[in-house]
């Protein structure tokens, strides 16, 4: 899977709305969701985290606030693009808030970000969710890794949780750069798409980049 990515430079994890342009679809069905006597199993969803820090991805909801990877060789440009699409949040904003508690702490697990910018009432949880979605599609955070809480056996269990950091922090800000402009990355992005989902409309096409 990391040559996979590393190869196509951008993958969904999931669906995509573009048949067979996802993780899911690459890999065999043993690697997919199953039931088992113990419970279920899902090997592709417990290689996220390798892959995000074994193989140098960024990950986060980049793909029409989907999840997936990009490889360091196009985060340039998808990051050049998407940020020239939304322009660097206002400090007295909630994704500025958002951004300034995660530039102080470093990198934090979702919940404890949610609590540290004041988003512990009731029905909090999709909303602060919904400004984390936009800010990854605006390519200014990312997930470093996924923490997992434990039994009182010291096994993992559950989905996990993401710990959320900027990219700068973690990838460090000349990865960050591009020397094209924002149209030109745009350009070439549409480009590797159509050279990867030669029967995507441009419609989807259009989606996937943002």
């Amino acid at each position: 899977m990391m040559e996979t990515i590393e190869r196509m430079g951008l993958l969904p994890l999931l669906e995509s709305g573009v048949p067979g342009f996802s993780a899911e679809a690459m890999v065999s069905s043993e690697c997919r969701y199953h039931v088992t006597d113990d419970g279920w199993e899902w090997p592709l969803w417990q290689w996220k985290g390798p892959l995000v820090t074994e193989g140098h991805f960024a990950y986060g909801k980049f793909f029409d606030s989907k999840a997936g990877f990009v490889s360091m060789k196009w985060w340039p440009d998808l990051c050049n693009w998407r940020r020239f699409r939304h322009p660097t949040p206002d400090e007295e904003s909630i994704e500025g808030v958002i951004l300034e508690v995660l530039h102080v702490n470093g990198s934090m697990i979702t919940r404890e970000l949610r609590a540290a910018c004041g988003f512990t009432g009731p029905k909090m949880r999709s909303r602060f969710d919904s400004y984390i979605t936009r800010l990854q599609m605006a390519c200014r955070i990312v997930t470093e890794d996924f923490v997992y809480p434990r039994d009182r056996h010291g096994n993992a269990y559950g989905w996990g949780w993401s710990l959320l950091a900027t990219p700068e922090r973690l990838f460090g800000r000349e990865a960050c750069r591009c020397k094209r402009t924002p149209e030109e990355s745009y350009k070439r992005l549409k480009s590797h798409f159509h050279t990867l989902l030669p029967d995507a409309t441009d419609k989807q096409i259009e989606r996937l980049i943002g």
